[in-house]
């Protein structure tokens, strides 16, 4: 009959396993945080990696020489002035040798340098190793910009958190004396610290506490201003939790790819910050080393030694390369949706 509904036999159904159904619901993939995923992104940045190596060896050597130095980088030897790069035996632009009046010489030779030492790349005009000094001048770098990171972290993340937290008339307060600030430039800034410092690390420190902090102040507070109404916050706040938790432990952690990242350009930053202060005669002050000031000490000889100045020029631009481009592949890491 037509309306005489179909029935399937029996037969035609069989049961599933219960192993053949957990495997067909099974993730093959491993579960990632949100960290291991932005690592394994970072990974696939070749640029990034290399970056990052090259940094971890500079920042070994340079932080190393405080026991391993090569030689005192401050000690003079005017028998020694401007001996050429030699290691060992000797072998292309490495082999000790000097043009003098249109004739190639041995320079180490003619100086009565002993058998035996020679300085990796060379000495200057006081006779002062160079390597040691570079090595020395990076440190000096490095440490500023640890001081630049350690204000972006204190004063920037904090000062951009309450702004965007309370927003309305303490945003606003807050936001104008930003303003007053970044309306200062920072060379004025250095100066009157000079004047009421002497030069030095503590004066460039100073500025930098007075002025570095803006950028990452700025972007906390847009960060802020935007995950505060989000509702996993909303969520904390209706049950009961105090700001100072809520900004430890949902806040922070979701600001922190935006923390990392303005940190890596506010290094290089601060490093090419200080070489130009010492290059101008503002920074740090002799007998130390800095790459500023070493660049300021190559380019009076550089046509007729120009190693002098290559070297700590090579340093400084190896620094600032590794670094932003660090810091880019660290963004698309973090941030998938930047790239272009």
């Amino acid at each position: 009959m037509a309306d005489e509904k179909m029935q399937l036999p029996k037969d035609a159904f069989e049961p599933l396993q219960a192993t053949e159904q957990l495997n067909s619901e099974r993730i093959a993939a491993p579960s990632l945080t949100f960290l291991q995923d932005a690592w394994r992104r970072l990974k696939k940045n070749k640029a990034a990696v290399i970056s990052l190596w090259v940094l971890v060896v500079i920042i070994i050597l340079a932080v190393g020489s405080i026991w391993f130095s090569p030689r005192n980088p401050n000690a003079q030897n005017a028998a020694y002035a401007n001996l050429p790069p030699k290691i060992g035996g000797g072998f292309w632009g490495f082999d000790g040798k000097a043009n003098i009046a249109g004739a190639v010489v041995d320079a180490y030779k003619q100086a009565g340098v002993p058998k035996g030492t020679y300085y990796i790349l060379g000495t200057d005009y006081l006779g002062r190793d160079l390597l040691s000094r570079i090595l020395f001048g990076t440190r000096i770098s490095l440490l500023v910009a640890f001081v630049a990171t350690f204000f972006d972290l204190v004063i920037g993340v904090a000062y951009g958190m309450i702004s965007g937290w309370y927003g309305g008339r303490v945003d606003t307060i807050m936001q104008r004396v930003l303003e007053v600030i970044s309306s200062v430039p920072n060379l004025v800034v250095v100066i009157l610290m000079i004047v009421v410092f002497k030069p030095g690390i503590f004066s460039i420190s100073m500025a930098i506490a007075i002025t570095g902090w803006i950028t990452m102040a700025r972007l906390i507070r847009a960060q802020t201003l935007k995950m505060k109404d989000q509702e996993f916050i909303l969520a904390a706040r209706t049950l009961g939790e105090s700001t100072r938790k809520i900004a430890l432990k949902h806040l922070l952690p979701n600001l922190s790819s935006t923390i990392i990242i303005q940190l890596m350009f506010t290094i290089p930053t601060a490093i090419f910050f200080e070489a130009f202060l010492s290059f101008i005669g503002i920074g740090i002050s002799a007998p130390n080393a800095s790459l500023g000031t070493l660049l300021n000490d190559g380019y009076k000889t550089f046509r007729f030694l120009p190693y002098q100045m290559w070297y700590p020029a090579a340093v400084l631009s190896i620094i600032m390369i590794a670094f932003n481009l660090l810091a880019d592949g660290l963004r698309d890491a973090f941030d998938p949706r930047t790239r272009g």
